[in-house]
């Protein structure tokens, strides 16, 4: 399959590149040529066929649409030169649209070189194929003409389409299918005039020889909008070209690149200014540091003082709890001594049975009241985790042998 070329040959190249110098040529039609990177079907390309109305034998170099449209086609049918823009060597004797062409019709194409997709995947990578020496490459084609409306008003549509066969050995790995490269004079010859199409199968074949080159391109390559050199660059310089004509579109302005010596003129300018700032930092630091001397020479007066008053508030804590300490023993005297001051007010007026019997009850309070603060004192010392106890038929209430024990 050849789907994509790059042409931008001057007209006298193409005669030249055909081995057709010493044969008088005319041209047809080429003021429709317009030179391109991404050649595709649709695209006038320049042809060279023999010439049938003048010299026997000269040639013409025409100016065709690349992808064929028969003779038969219908005038109301659409025009698509995508059907037919190649033609394949095994079947061209057995397809009426081509089988008729061979006697008369055959013709070459040159170019430069060609494209070609490599399927990964669902990425296709295109390369370029050419000729190591630079030089254009020239294919087998057939054309036809058709005539687009009836009478003698209507316009004749030249057109072509390229023969290919199978992949040589050093392309099968890119693609099954390469067009018919005719890489001699006496190919070409047999091509465009010989008579006898059983020596047409000697050239119909795969292109072998080593002199072919290739290289991976953008895959920009796809849209036919895309042209200029960067087509023919390869993959890794067609980015970096891109962007550079992107940069160019979006600055309308260049910007001005300082030089080296510039930058150290005004690194050297800068200098001197940034010496003396960096001396009055030094100075500005050394104040500082003195006062932090100072400050550092203060801080043990300042702690002897911080020690002094936390000695003061210690000594008024003390005074504090011995005060309250004190405070409920007096009052349990004071209410004693009232106590037996009324007592002794009353045994004046009462039975002695009476007053003994007050004072065993009075003695009794005296002396459970000085036993509980003293249990209370002993529940403190001996708190500890709560442990739950069972309940069993042994338990018994407490008792006040429990906390003074029995006598």
């Amino acid at each position: 399959m050849c789907g994509r070329a790059r042409c931008t040959l001057r007209p006298d190249d193409f005669i030249r590149a055909c081995y057709l110098n010493a044969r008088p040529a005319r041209h047809l039609n080429m003021d429709r040529y317009r030179p391109s990177y991404n050649v595709g079907p649709g695209f006038n390309v320049p042809v060279v066929r023999p010439d049938d109305d003048g010299d026997c034998d000269g040639v013409v170099l025409q100016c065709m649409k690349w992808g064929l449209i028969p003779s038969f086609t219908k005038k109301t049918e659409k025009i698509d030169h995508f059907k037919m823009f190649n033609a394949r060597s095994e079947t061209i004797r057995e397809k009426a649209s081509f089988r008729r062409l061979l006697p008369k019709n055959r013709c070459l194409v040159s170019v430069e070189g060609f494209y070609e997709w490599k399927k990964d995947g669902s990425r296709k990578q295109p390369y370029h194929i050419h000729f190591k020496d630079g030089r254009p490459l020239v294919f087998a084609a057939l054309y036809d003409s058709w005539k687009n409306s009836e009478g003698e008003t209507g316009e004749i549509l030249y057109s072509f389409t390229i023969v290919t066969t199978s992949s040589s050995s050093s392309l099968e790995w890119l693609h099954d299918r390469m067009p018919v490269i005719l890489g001699s004079k006496e190919s070409t010859d047999c091509w465009l005039n010989d008579s006898s199409l059983s020596n047409l199968d000697k050239i119909l074949k795969p292109y072998e020889e080593k002199d072919l080159a290739w290289y991976p391109v953008t895959t920009a390559m796809g849209k036919l909008s895309f042209d200029g050199p960067e087509c023919k660059n390869r993959g890794d310089q067609i980015n970096l070209t891109v962007v550079l004509k992107e940069e160019r579109s979006i600055r309308k302005t260049p910007i001005k690149e300082e030089s080296a010596e510039a930058s150290e003129a005004k690194s050297a300018k800068e200098e001197p200014e940034s010496r003396p700032t960096l001396e009055n930092t030094k100075v500005k630091d050394e104040p500082v540091e003195t006062s932090q001397q100072k400050s550092a020479k203060e801080e043990p007066g300042s702690q002897s003082t911080l020690e002094n008053t936390r000695m003061k508030d210690e000594s008024v804590e003390n005074s504090q709890q011995k005060s309250t300490e004190e405070e409920p023993g007096s009052q349990d005297d004071y209410h004693q001594f009232k106590t037996k001051k009324d007592d002794a007010d009353n045994m004046n007026s009462i039975s002695p049975k009476e007053a003994s019997s007050i004072i065993d009850k009075r003695d009794y309070a005296e002396f459970s009241a000085h036993a509980k603060p003293f249990a209370k004192e002993t529940e403190k010392q001996h708190t500890g985790p709560v442990r739950k106890r069972k309940k069993g038929g042994d338990d018994k209430q407490p008792t006040l042998f429990s906390y003074f024990g029995r006598s």
